[in-house]
């Protein structure tokens, strides 16, 4: 045999069992943080799609909706538990992140298409639809926001009004980062994904939690209950890489549409926000729909509800009263 042929035969094995190795570490890491990180609510089932999400609480309905790279232990750690005294609280993991599943056609290592925030807003309201959900005032996060608003476009006389935090709402100068982009492509998907599932330091996830807080850090023992390393899961990164590098096309369409909506609105946005900047989305948010109140946290970044939860608080009991919940 060629001495060239041997050396192919020899590099190709070597590639194989590196595939392997990095395939089989990044299964152990997910195992050993699933174990962890079990469940913490129930499944709604949505025509074969399984919705997780979390119920506490009595009153008025309250739907909790989580921002990228999250789920809704963001909100159990502690905002969830200042509502469930005057509302039901409804936290509920969006497709393809936490524990819920990816709806039929999405998902997998070679199909990249990503849920429009539309479809995550129907698949999330037919989840709660099962609870009796009636009315909900509906919180959204970040890029839970644009979910929030497609919620209240796809039923706008179902909504009793939205609050938004930090939200995701129109579209921004320039693209994502290059390791959004290159995750999103199927080649990111089935080499660089697995890779970074296998091997990324969990100082590496600290200090990235630590720039989505920033300047404000993450409270005490946030870390331990939010559960960081599930977002490392291959198949939550690849839904997240496609869900966040799809949005601006969306957001666009949306925030043609806004201006229709008549519902109460009130918008939390911090002036140091640098990840979903106030100017670009809550500034014309704010004129978009009429009588949405925005209300500017000065020296605050991207977490508003963690660093002034009570503001959040104050922000939802002005919408219910708003709303005629009160």
């Amino acid at each position: 045999m060629p001495l060239a042929v041997k050396s192919l035969i020899i590099l190709t094995l070597l590639c194989l069992g590196l595939a392997a190795l990095v395939q089989w570490r990044a299964s152990a890491r997910e195992s050993a943080v699933e174990a962890q990180y079990p469940p913490s609510g129930q499944f709604i089932d949505v025509e074969g799609t399984k919705i997780h999400l979390k119920v506490s609480g009595q009153g008025p309905d309250i739907v909790l909706i989580h921002g990228a790279s999250g789920s809704l232990r963001d909100f159990t750690f502690d905002l969830a538990q200042r509502l469930e005294t005057r509302y039901r609280v409804i936290a509920v993991d969006r497709p393809g992140l936490g524990r819920s599943e990816r709806p039929p056609g999405y998902g997998g290592v070679w199909n990249i298409a990503a849920e429009p925030p539309a479809l995550q807003a129907q698949l999330l309201q037919r989840a709660t639809d099962q609870l009796g959900v009636k009315n909900p005032i509906v919180v959204g996060h970040s890029y839970g926001g644009a979910i929030a608003l497609a919620w209240a476009l796809e039923r706008p006389e179902d909504t009793a009004a939205l609050v938004l935090l930090a939200a995701a709402s129109n579209p921004w100068e320039g693209e994502l980062g290059w390791l959004y982009q290159i995750n999103s492509t199927r080649l990111g998907s089935a080499i660089v994904i697995p890779l970074i599932t296998a091997f990324t330091p969990h100082a590496v996830i600290e200090n990235t939690l630590s720039e989505i807080f920033a300047p404000q850090v993450p409270p005490p023992d946030y870390m331990a209950h939010f559960g960081a390393d599930m977002t490392l899961r291959r198949a939550t990164l690849r839904a997240n890489a496609q869900q966040v590098n799809a949005l601006k096309p969306y957001v666009t369409e949306m925030s043609k549409r806004y201006d229709t909506l008549t519902l109460p609105v009130e918008s939390l946005h911090g002036t140091l926000d640098t990840i979903v900047p106030l100017t670009t989305h809550a500034t014309p948010l704010a004129r978009q729909i009429s009588g949405a109140v925005l209300t500017q946290m000065e020296g605050i970044g991207h977490m508003p509800h963690h660093a002034d939860p009570q503001a959040a608080v104050a922000a939802i009991e002005r919408a219910a009263t708003r709303a005629g919940l009160r």
